[in-house]
């Protein structure tokens, strides 16, 4: 099978890597436009970008894929993308984490096939991995599906689930995802082209919309219970990083385990080697991993040698 690919970020990157070692044929990528980046701001290509160019393998980056777009520039590069996909043969498209919506006109070309982060319905959209984890769900999973114009509605063809356990970041668990997504989306073509995928239609109820993490959210609110707080330090690990702020300095909390105790919300309890204890809503969180701007990330018992806060309080 020939197959174009259409991603942008690590999850993507580690999809295509599996379908180029699995042998199919890759004529075309598309990714979104270099991004400026790093603390110098400049154009970086994306993961796709640069494990295509590595492998030889041609690579478009339109703004967009609608040609009716009301921006001319948008709209010429859509009409030329389309061009170039007509006049490539391949046999179907796979999408992971692109960016771009994919309109009519392109579904309408060759199957597109979706490479999804959550056990769909339950969270359609930009953010499930850091959804499910902020939600204190046990379970996610990677779901391929064929794609239509719908958000994530599209008929399912394989589902397999992953654990989410106790201790998963995002990072951690965007990585397990990562490398089963590049395993699944394999078997996935492979019965595609023999005809032994079933679609199925997915159900209507249990329907989730994981909207974009802003980094507005970042900002914790200790009145919420130990384990709510607890979730989203670890849904937002590493990106954008969960904070509270004392005494007027913001400080990134990349770790922490809920624990027993009582007292004004955000007040710090305790602080020491075995890491600082702070009151919450309901219960108690021990911060284990902290970092101050511009600082690294630090162990507990090493950043309040920098920064005392027994006695001092998040908000």
């Amino acid at each position: 099978m020939k197959v174009i690919f259409a991603g942008t970020p690590e999850f993507a990157a580690t999809a295509l890597q599996s379908l180029h070692e699995a042998g199919f044929e890759i004529p075309l990528v598309l990714t979104q436009p270099d991004r400026p980046a790093g603390r110098g701001m400049q154009l970086q290509p994306s993961a796709v970008k640069q494990y295509a160019l590595s492998q030889g393998i041609e690579v478009l980056q339109p703004l967009s894929l609608r040609m009716d777009s009301k921006d001319p520039q948008r709209a010429e590069e859509a009409l030329a993308a389309h061009q170039r996909l007509l006049s490539t043969p391949y046999d179907v498209m796979v999408v992971a984490a692109y960016g771009l919506i994919l309109p009519r006109s392109t579904l309408d070309i060759k199957p597109c096939l979706n490479i999804h982060g959550s056990l769909l319905p339950r969270w359609r959209g930009a953010a499930p991995i850091h959804r499910a984890i902020e939600a204190g769900d046990t379970e996610t999973g990677i779901t391929i599906m064929e794609m239509e114009e719908g958000l994530d509605t599209g008929p399912m063809l394989l589902i397999e689930k992953v654990a989410i356990e106790d201790n998963d970041t995002t990072g951690s668990l965007h990585d397990k995802l990562a490398a089963l997504g590049g395993k699944m989306i394999v078997e996935a073509l492979n019965k595609y082209q023999h005809q032994q995928l079933e679609a199925v239609v997915q159900p209507e109820e249990g329907v989730n919309y994981a909207s974009k993490i802003s980094k507005e959210e970042a900002a914790l609110d200790f009145s919420q219970s130990a384990i709510e707080i607890g979730r989203k330090i670890r849904a937002f690990n590493p990106f954008p990083g969960a904070h509270g702020t004392v005494n007027g300095v913001i400080v990134k909390l990349w770790g922490a385990e809920v624990v027993d105790g009582s007292g004004p919300a955000g007040k710090v309890l305790s602080a020491d080697a075995h890491g600082i204890v702070v009151a919450c809503g309901q219960g108690a969180l021990r911060l284990t991993s902290l970092q101050k701007p511009g600082g690294k990330r630090l162990p507990a018992a090493e950043f309040i040698k920098g920064f005392p806060l027994e006695g001092l309080s998040f908000s």
